[in-house]
């Protein structure tokens, strides 16, 4: 197994803050935006956005963490793992509101359709948009497309990218892991 470090450290930093500065750029004073993240691990990236939006502007914009598990289009199919729900913590109008879909990797395009479904119980919002910290091009199944992006990264399907948290990881890095044959 070969393992390639694609971002790590303050690199891995200096991305999330320039993904900040696009959304404040865009959005001025969030004061008709809502950040939500994809559980699992598109939560980390969203509260560290928050936070770090938070540091610049002075200004906290409401989060909420969103759970798509029964939107999955796997979520019955016959030899899939079963899944374990993680929880959906929205607890504020979606109506009218900006939207910011936030998720770690981006890869066939079918947790974002999923999330996208899933925020339809929430209201209709005014735009919704798509903040990846990994765009994996060239893979998608879906026609989806990331708004705000980290890093793009041309992959096949094969390989495998992990991202870790220090929250839970105890390290910042984004791996591009290739099986040897």
């Amino acid at each position: 197994m070969k393992q390639s470090i694609l971002l790590e450290g303050a690199k891995f930093q200096i991305t999330i803050k320039r993904l900040c500065q696009q959304l404040i750029e865009n959005h001025g004073d969030f004061s008709n935006a809502v950040l939500i993240g994809i559980q699992p691990r598109g939560t980390y990236l969203a509260k560290r956005i928050q936070k770090e939006i938070a540091i610049m502007t002075g200004k906290d914009i409401a989060l909420g963490v969103l759970d798509i598990t029964f939107y999955r289009d796997d979520f019955r199919m016959k030899g899939s793992n079963p899944l374990i729900a993680n929880s959906t913590e929205i607890d504020f109008i979606v109506d009218g509101k900006d939207v910011i879909l936030i998720d770690d990797v981006l890869w066939t395009g079918r947790t974002i359709r999923s999330a996208m479904d899933a925020m339809q119980s929430f209201g209709r919002s005014e735009k919704m948009e798509l903040l990846v910290l990994v765009d994996r091009r060239f893979s998608r199944q879906i026609p989806i497309q990331p708004d705000y992006i980290g890093i793009q990264v041309d992959s096949i399907d094969s390989q495998k990218v992990i991202v870790s948290w220090q929250e839970i990881d105890d390290k910042d890095s984004i791996v591009l892991i290739t099986e040897k044959k």
